[in-house]
């Protein structure tokens, strides 16, 4: 059995296995909508866990564009322009940051 919280339309707006003082009723774990509720509430952690991974895959995406421009595999003039104007301006930011290496640290297993 679970706890449930409802708005005013009679949405849920909580689900806790405890009860809990705003509870304002309670549904079996079979319930349609207990099932919705949780599968929701997956599909939101891993669309959380993806958008954190994004900042670490864009330096990977970078580096690894830098490494196929460096070796004459890719050249920066077969990308569209749009990529070509935010690598530009990525590898501009990168070269002023270039003198600080103290405060950016590509090592994950050391801490800056």
């Amino acid at each position: 059995m679970f706890y449930v919280q409802r708005d005013a339309g009679g949405v849920l707006v909580r689900v806790e296995a405890t009860s809990f003082a705003e509870a304002t009723g309670q549904l079996p774990a079979d319930d349609h909508e207990i099932q919705a509720w949780y599968a929701n509430e997956v599909v939101e952690k891993s669309l959380n866990q993806l958008k954190l991974s994004d900042m670490e895959m864009i330096r990977v995406l970078d580096d690894l564009i830098q490494v196929l421009t460096s070796k004459g595999i890719l050249n920066v003039t077969d990308l569209p322009a749009a990529a070509q104007a935010k690598l530009m301006d990525r590898n501009q930011a990168r070269e002023t940051l270039g003198g600080l290496s103290d405060l950016i640290n590509d090592d994950e297993t050391r801490l800056i």
